[in-house]
């Protein structure tokens, strides 16, 4: 990623300069003016003047280079803990730049993390603020985060707002593992399913085969044991086309998920399936409210606090929504009414609203919401789960008894024979 050098005004008229990292300068523009900022001139640091004025900076960034071959970037884990401590240390009363450099020394297993904040507090030495240096690393540091600091800098309650992103962070952090491990054992489930009828179909399908051809003798199977044992001699002529098949089905669907109609599919599916809807659903409102509530708790303006909460959802669906509030709010109407007319929010969720603004404890209300959906989210995970097991093990059982079964009637056949 290139670095340029920024001129610009925020909403304010205050003029502004600093660093700013992305892939070229179309991005860099757009990052920035998602910050609040108007750019008036954008520069290049690795073109002549530039450089020379940014030596130093640079040579930081080729030992940042250097630590990116080391180990890996900062996880969301990461950046909760790094959020949490430079808290405690604000609300201490220690310098940002002394908070800065205890977490630099905390970060030695991590040399591309300590990189960064090495830049970061670089850039605040230098006499900028702390959301400037964030703003260098868009890819770590989020519109989320980075404005939130810079609201709270802006009203001199920084150790506030680290303390709110910090509790914002572990929740949603605490959500995303809860979803995550519910879907843990469906997925072995479906592993342990695909891996004994692959087994059977290569290893012991055969055998019976073999055995009913010699006793047998050129008779006519049963139907459901002759489509076992089609299948079969497909597994055992051609293993390395069917697990390829299976392999670039399993590749063919994520890249699906990466395409605007597959990422739309999906979003749907997560929406309308009657064992994840709840949990998509409920998840994706606590994350609005929660995000949305945390922002204009710090300070930031409302439309800025829409655009932020927009961009850090991935349902299609739900950001469009959004971006419907976003745009009935420029306009001069209330939230809820517009919220009141998307499909995706609930009545209670809208009615709360409309008391928020109604009441001018907005910020308040969207808390209790998420905190709510919270809680709402734990039990949905919950009856998601408990609906999933049966089904996959139904499933299962299904799958390998109709195996058995094909496998056991020329056997019966044979016995009856023989009787007679």
């Amino acid at each position: 990623m290139a670095v340029f050098q920024y001129t610009a005004t925020d909403q304010a008229g205050a003029s502004s300069q600093g660093n700013f990292e992305a892939e070229n300068e179309e991005q860099a523009r757009s990052q920035l003016a998602q910050y609040g900022l108007t750019v008036s001139a954008l520069v290049p640091l690795d073109s002549g003047e530039s450089e020379s004025k940014a030596a130093a900076p640079e040579k930081k960034k080729k030992k940042g280079l250097m630590a990116l071959q080391i180990g890996g970037g900062p996880s969301s884990e990461d950046i909760s803990v790094f959020t949490r401590q430079m808290s405690t240390l604000v609300q201490a009363g220690l310098p940002l730049l002394r908070s800065l450099e205890v977490m630099i020394k905390q970060q030695e297993k991590k040399p591309k993390f300590k990189a960064m904040l090495e830049d970061i507090s670089e850039k605040v030495s230098s006499g900028g603020n702390l959301s400037d240096g964030l703003a260098l690393y868009p890819k770590t540091f989020d519109n989320l985060f980075v404005n939130m600091v810079k609201a709270g800098e802006a009203g001199g309650v920084l150790e506030l707002v680290l303390d709110r992103l910090a509790q914002f962070q572990e929740k949603s952090i605490r959500t995303i593992k809860k979803v995550k491990s519910a879907m843990i054992y469906p997925a072995v489930i479906m592993f342990v399913a695909v891996g004994i009828v692959t087994l059977l179909m290569m290893v012991v399908v055969p055998q019976f085969q073999s055995i009913f051809q010699s006793m047998l003798r050129g008779a006519p199977l049963p139907g459901p044991t002759q489509i076992i044992i089609n299948i079969s001699d497909v597994f055992s002529s051609h293993p390395v086309l069917v697990l390829g098949g299976m392999a670039g089905l399993i590749v063919g669907t994520i890249f699906f998920k990466k395409t605007k109609i597959g990422s739309k599919t999906f979003d749907w599916l997560g929406l309308n399936l009657p064992a994840v809807k709840d949990v998509v659903g409920k998840s994706n409102i606590s994350r609005i409210t929660r995000t949305f509530g945390t922002l204009m708790s710090s300070g930031v303006p409302i439309l800025q606090a829409l655009q932020i909460t927009r961009d850090t959802l991935t349902n299609t669906y739900f950001m469009q929504a959004m971006g419907n509030v976003h745009d009935s709010v420029r306009d001069g109407e209330a939230m809820a009414v517009q919220m009141n007319r998307e499909k995706v929010f609930p009545s209670m969720v809208t009615s709360m609203v409309e008391i928020g603004e109604e009441t001018g404890e907005l910020p308040d209300m969207l808390t209790r919401i998420a905190d709510n959906y919270d809680e709402d989210v734990d039990n949905a995970v919950a009856g998601m789960t408990s609906l999933i097991e049966p089904i996959m093990i139904v499933f299962l059982a299904l799958v390998v008894g109709f195996i058995v079964i094909a496998l056991f009637l020329p056997i019966v056949g044979i016995i009856e024979t023989i009787g007679k």
